[in-house]
C-alpha cells in the first residue's frame, strides 16, 4: 500500500514569490507550524480522512512525514463548525458558515473564538468568471459573528484580498493575491514509484513562504465544502 505521507527523501521545487502587500495580520493566526526557509515554499500532503474512528476530517503531513494539521469532526457531533488543529490538538482556526447569506459564505476565526472573524470566504457566483472558485475577504466589517452582513452586500472589489481559481475536483487550484501573485496552490500527488496518481483523496498543498500555512489549509477545507465531489459527499461536513 502506498504511503499517504511523503518520505524523508522526497523533494519538490517551487519558485519563490515576492512579499505579499496585503497586511499579514489580516489573515495570520496567532500560532501554527514553523515556516520553511524564506527561499522555499512549504509542501504539505493532505489526506481527506481523519485518523480517528467515526470521524470526518483531514490529516496533513509535512515533507518529512510529520503530522502538521488535523481536522476531526465526529459524525454524530456538532455540524455547525469545523476546527483546524495542530498536531497536538490545539485549535488554530474555526470555520463557521455564515447564516442569512444569499451566497455560500463562511467566516474563519482564530482559535475557537466566536467574534471578530479573521477573514471570510465567499463562493463565486459570477458565471462570466467561471474559473474563479471563491473570494477571500478581510474579516473586518463582517458583523463580528456568524450572523453578520453578507459579503455579497458589500463592494467586492474593495474587500477581496485573494481569489481562488482552478478546479478543486481535479485538485488543480491556485490562490492569488491582489497583484496576481500566486501564494498557494493545490496539486495532484503521485506515488514515489511509478508516478501513479493517488486520486483525489491525497494531494499536495504548496504554500509560498510569505503566506500562512494554516490559512491555506482552511481554504482547502472550504473548497471541499463548496466543491467536494458527489462520491465523497458522505464525508463532507453538513451545516
Amino acid at each position: 500500500m502506498t504511503k499517504v505521507h511523503p518520505s524523508s527523501t522526497s523533494s519538490s521545487s517551487s519558485s519563490s514569490a515576492a512579499a505579499c502587500s496585503v497586511p499579514a495580520e489580516t489573515i495570520r493566526p496567532s500560532s501554527g507550524p514553523e515556516s520553511a526557509p524564506k527561499s522555499a515554499a512549504v509542501v504539505l500532503t493532505v489526506w481527506t480522512k481523519s485518523l480517528l474512528f467515526n470521524c470526518n476530517g483531514f490529516t496533513v503531513y509535512d515533507d518529512k512525514g510529520n503530522l502538521v494539521f488535523r481536522v476531526d469532526n465526529y459524525i454524530a457531533g456538532n455540524k455547525d463548525e469545523i476546527v483546524l488543529m495542530d498536531a497536538a490538538g490545539k485549535s488554530l482556526l474555526t470555520i463557521r458558515r455564515k447564516r442569512l447569506s444569499l451566497a455560500d459564505s463562511w467566516l474563519v476565526f482564530d482559535g475557537e473564538a466566536t467574534v471578530n472573524p479573521r477573514f471570510s470566504v465567499r463562493k463565486n457566483v459570477n458565471i462570466l468568471n467561471a474559473r474563479c472558485l471563491a473570494h477571500v475577504s478581510s474579516g473586518r466589517g463582517g458583523g463580528g459573528s456568524s450572523g453578520g452582513t453578507s459579503p455579497s452586500s458589500r463592494s467586492p472589489s474593495s474587500s477581496v484580498l485573494y481569489e481562488i481559481e482552478g478546479s478543486y475536483a481535479q485538485r488543480c487550484c491556485e490562490v492569488y493575491d491582489q497583484k496576481r501573485r500566486r501564494v498557494a496552490e493545490i496539486r495532484r500527488k503521485e506515488a514515489a514509484v511509478g508516478g501513479v496518481s493517488l486520486g483525489g483523496d491525497v494531494f499536495r498543498l504548496v504554500v509560498e513562504p510569505h503566506f500562512d500555512t494554516a490559512v491555506a489549509m482552511a481554504l482547502v477545507i472550504l473548497l471541499d465544502q463548496m466543491f467536494g465531489s458527489s462520491s465523497s459527499s458522505s464525508r463532507r461536513f453538513i451545516f
